[in-house]
C-alpha cells in the first residue's frame, strides 16, 4: 500500500482537523512515530537533538553569488552520471542538520549525488554582504538550481527543502510555473511553514516558545556580527529587544530584504498562494502534529495544482520523522525521498 496518508478527501478546514483526529486514532499509517516518542514536541526535539546520526563525508564548495557574494555548498558525490539531489535547509539549519546528515547519508548509499546548498551566511561561513535569507528568497533558489543543473549534467536534478527551505522553493515553483520542469524532475517539500502569519504567531503560544527562544539565539548573535560590519543596516536596540520571531522579523529580516515590514514580508514570501501555479511535480510532506504550523493553515486539495501530491502523517513532528527500534533511527524520510523520486527517473 501506499506509505503515505493521502489528502484526496479533504475539503474544508473542519474536514482537515476531523481527519486528522481520524488518522491519529483508528487507522495504522506506514509512518507512526515509535511509542516511547509520543506527541509533536518530543519527536520534533528527540530528532534534532538526540537521535544518533550517520557520519558523513562532505566535500566543501563555495559560489559566487551574482552580486558578488559568496555561498558554502557541501556536496557528497556518487557516480557520473547519477541523479543529483539538492536540498534547502530550515532556518538557522546547514548541513549538519539532523535531516541533512540523513538524506545525505541515504543518498551516499543509493550512489547518487547531493548537495546541501547553504543560504548566506549559513554553514558556518559568513558571507560578504549586508543581506541574509529569508523564507521567501526564491530569487536566491533561482541562481542556486541553475547553477546545480551545471553539476548535475544531463543526469536528472531533484530539489527537496525543509521548513524555511521549502517554503522558499515552493514559492520559486509557483512562480516559474512549467518553467521549473526545464531545471528540475521532481520537487519534495517537508514540514513547510505554508503561511507564514500563522507560523509565526504560533511559535509564540505556549512550549512553542522554546524554539523562537532557540531560533533568536542564534539569529541575534550572527546579527550581531552583521551590525558590527555594516553599521545602522537595522535598528540594534529593536533587535535586540525582539522577543519572538514577528518582532526580529521586523526589526532585521524586513528592512535587511527590502520589505515594508513584517506584515509585508510575510504576506509577500508566504509560499501556500503559490502552490496553485506549480506545474513541475511536487510532494507536500506534513505531520499533522508539527507543534509549528497550526492544522488550520496547512493547505488543502482545492488551494494546490493538479502537479501537486499532499501526503498529510498523524505523527512525525517538525522534520522529525523517527523510526523504531529505541534508540531510533531517521531513515523513512531518506527512503521515502528515494521512493518519490524514482517515479522520475524513467520519464
Amino acid at each position: 500500500g501506499d506509505i503515505f496518508c493521502e489528502q484526496r478527501h479533504i475539503a474544508t478546514k473542519s474536514d482537515l482537523i476531523r481527519v486528522s483526529l481520524a488518522l491519529a486514532d483508528h487507522k495504522p499509517l506506514p509512518y507512526r512515530a515509535p511509542w516511547w516518542l509520543p506527541g509533536g514536541h518530543l519527536q520534533t526535539l528527540y530528532g534534532a537533538l538526540c537521535a544518533p546520526l550517520p557520519r558523513v563525508s562532505y566535500q566543501r564548495l563555495r559560489w559566487n553569488t551574482p552580486d558578488g557574494d559568496v555561498v558554502a555548498v557541501d556536496f557528497v558525490d556518487g557516480t557520473a552520471d547519477a541523479p543529483l539531489v539538492v536540498l534547502f535547509h530550515g532556518l538557522e539549519g546547514g548541513s549538519q542538520s539532523h535531516y541533512a546528515r540523513s538524506l545525505m547519508s541515504h543518498i551516499q548509499r543509493l550512489n547518487w549525488r547531493g548537495m546541501v546548498l547553504h543560504f548566506r551566511g549559513c554553514g558556518g561561513e559568513p558571507n560578504q554582504l549586508p543581506r541574509a535569507y529569508h523564507s521567501g528568497d526564491s530569487v536566491e533558489i533561482d541562481w542556486m538550481l541553475h547553477t546545480a543543473r551545471e553539476h548535475a549534467g544531463s543526469a536528472p536534478l531533484f530539489a527537496m527543502g525543509v521548513s524555511l527551505g521549502g517554503n522558499a522553493l515552493l514559492k520559486w515553483c509557483g512562480e516559474q510555473g512549467t518553467a521549473a520542469s526545464e531545471l528540475l524532475s521532481a520537487v519534495i517539500a517537508v514540514s513547510v511553514p505554508y503561511d507564514l502569519h500563522a507560523t509565526g504567531d504560533h511559535l509564540t503560544v505556549g512550549f512553542n516558545r522554546v524554539y523562537t527562544w532557540n531560533f533568536l539565539r542564534t539569529l541575534k548573535a550572527n546579527s550581531r556580527l552583521k551590525i558590527a560590519r555594516f553599521p545602522k543596516i537595522f535598528d540594534l536596540q529593536k533587535m535586540e529587544s525582539a522577543t519572538n520571531m514577528r518582532e526580529f522579523d521586523n526589526a532585521v529580516t524586513a528592512p535587511l530584504h527590502g520589505f515594508k515590514d513584517v506584515n509585508d514580508y510575510w504576506t509577500r514570501a508566504s509560499s501556500k498562494p503559490w502552490l496553485r501555479h506549480i506545474r513541475v511535480p511536487t510532494y507536500l510532506i506534513h505531520a499533522l502534529n508539527d507543534p509549528f504550523t497550526p492544522l488550520a493553515s496547512l493547505p488543502s486539495e482545492t488551494e494546490v495544482s493538479e502537479s501537486v501530491q499532499i501526503h498529510y502523517c498523524a505523527t512525525g513532528g517538525h522534520a522529525g520523522f523517527i523510526s523504531a527500534p529505541f534508540p531510533g533511527q531517521m531513515n523513512w524520510l531518506g527512503q521515502t525521498v528515494e521512493m518519490l523520486f524514482k517515479r522520475h527517473l524513467a520519464k
